[in-house]
C-alpha cells in the first residue's frame, strides 16, 4: 500500500475530508481537524475531539459511495478508534457522525441484509449483541451490575454449565419478558423450573429459529484433557441476515470447528489449560478463515493473559483475516 506524507483537506457536505497516507476521513465537525495516523502494522488510528458523554458512529467506505458502519462509541471528549482492517484496503474512507436516541449500544458493527448486529464485550466469556431492537446475551454471568445500563435480553445463549458461562441468578436478572433461552441438556438440568419453561435444548448438530435468526449448535470439547467432555458443551453459529457469527464457548481446536464454512465473525477462546493455546487458536482461524475474529476468553488459569499480539502475528495477513482486539478485562 502506498504511503503519502501529504495532508489534504477538502470540503465535503457540512464537514471535511482528511486524506493522510491514503486514508480519508469525513467529519461533521469542520472546526476541528481529526488526526488520522497509519501505524507500523498497517492499522489506522483515528482521533477526533468531540462533545464528551455523547455517542458517535464511525463509518467506512472503499469509494466514498458505499458506506458501512464500523463502530459506535461513547466519547469521553477525545474519540479514539483503531481500524485493524485498514491494511487490507488500497483506499479506505471514514466519516464520523453523532448518534442520538435511546438504548444505544456501543461496539463493533456487522452489516447484514436485515440490519446491523452490534457486538458489545462484557467480560471474559460474556458479551451482548443488538439487532433490530432485540438483545442477544451470550453466556451472561456476574449478576445484574455488568448489564445494568443495557436493555434486557430477548435471547440468551448458554454454551455450558461452568460458572464463567452459566449463572441462573444472572439470567433471572437480565431476561426480558418473553425471553428465549437456548442451552445444553446439562445446563437445562441445573435450571429453575421457570427457566426451564423458557429454554430450548440444543444438542450438538441441532438448530432452531429464534427472534428472526437461526441458531445452530456445534461441538465444543477438549482433545487433550477432560475439562470439557465431548457432547456436553456447545458452540453456536448464528445466521443473521445472510451473515454467520460463530461463538466458540470452551473448546480446543476440534475438527468440527476448524471445518466451519463461511464464518463472517468468530469469537474464539484461547486460555490454558482449559481451552487452547494461541498457536492452536491461530491454526484454527487460518483453517476456518473467518472474515473477522475476536479473541475472547483469554485469561489463563494462573491469572496471566494470552499474548494477543502473538496470536495476531500467527494468524498472519495472507488470508485477509482481521483480528480485532477489544477490552474484555
Amino acid at each position: 500500500m502506498k504511503s503519502r506524507a501529504e495532508l489534504f483537506l477538502l470540503s465535503y457536505g457540512v464537514g471535511i475530508i482528511v486524506l493522510i497516507s491514503g486514508i480519508w476521513l469525513a467529519s461533521a465537525f469542520a472546526a476541528v481537524t481529526p488526526t488520522v495516523q497509519r501505524l507500523a502494522n498497517g492499522d489506522v488510528r483515528i482521533e477526533h475531539s468531540t462533545q464528551a458523554a455523547q455517542y458517535y458512529r464511525i463509518e467506512a467506505s472503499p469509494d466514498l459511495q458505499t458506506w458501512e458502519s464500523m463502530v459506535t462509541l461513547l466519547s469521553p471528549g477525545l474519540l479514539q478508534h483503531t481500524d485493524s482492517a485498514a491494511g487490507y484496503y488500497p483506499k479506505r474512507f471514514y466519516r464520523i457522525g453523532q448518534v442520538t436516541g435511546s438504548n444505544i449500544l456501543t461496539g463493533d458493527h456487522l452489516v447484514t441484509a436485515s440490519g446491523d448486529v452490534v457486538f458489545h464485550p462484557i467480560n471474559h466469556a460474556s458479551f451482548v449483541m443488538s439487532w433490530n431492537g432485540k438483545m442477544i446475551y451470550s453466556d451472561p454471568v456476574g449478576g445484574a451490575t455488568p448489564y445494568q445500563n443495557l436493555q434486557k435480553a430477548d435471547l440468551i445463549l448458554v454454551t455450558h454449565g461452568h460458572s464463567d458461562h452459566f449463572s441462573g441468578s444472572t439470567i433471572d436478572a437480565v431476561r426480558a419478558t418473553g425471553v428465549r433461552i437456548i442451552a445444553t441438556q446439562a445446563v437445562f438440568n441445573s435450571m429453575s423450573t421457570t427457566q426451564r419453561s423458557l429454554t430450548t435444548i440444543l444438542a450438538n448438530g441441532a438448530n432452531t429459529d429464534a427472534i428472526g435468526l437461526n441458531v445452530a449448535a456445534v461441538p465444543a470439547y477438549n482433545l487433550t484433557n477432560t475439562n470439557h467432555p465431548q457432547g456436553v458443551g456447545n458452540g453456536y453459529v448464528l445466521t443473521v441476515g445472510g451473515r454467520r457469527i460463530f461463538i466458540s464457548g470452551d473448546t480446543e481446536d476440534v475438527p468440527e470447528i476448524r471445518a466451519l464454512p463461511n464464518i463472517d465473525v468468530a469469537f474464539l477462546c484461547m486460555n490454558v489449560p482449559f481451552t487452547m493455546d494461541i498457536a492452536k487458536a491461530a491454526s484454527t482461524v487460518r483453517q476456518m478463515k473467518p472474515k473477522v475474529v475476536f479473541p475472547y476468553h483469554y485469561r489463563n488459569q494462573d491469572g496471566t493473559f494470552a499474548d494477543l499480539n502473538s496470536f495476531r502475528q500467527q494468524v498472519g495477513t495472507d488470508f485477509g483475516i482481521e483480528v480485532r482486539m477489544r477490552t474484555w478485562y
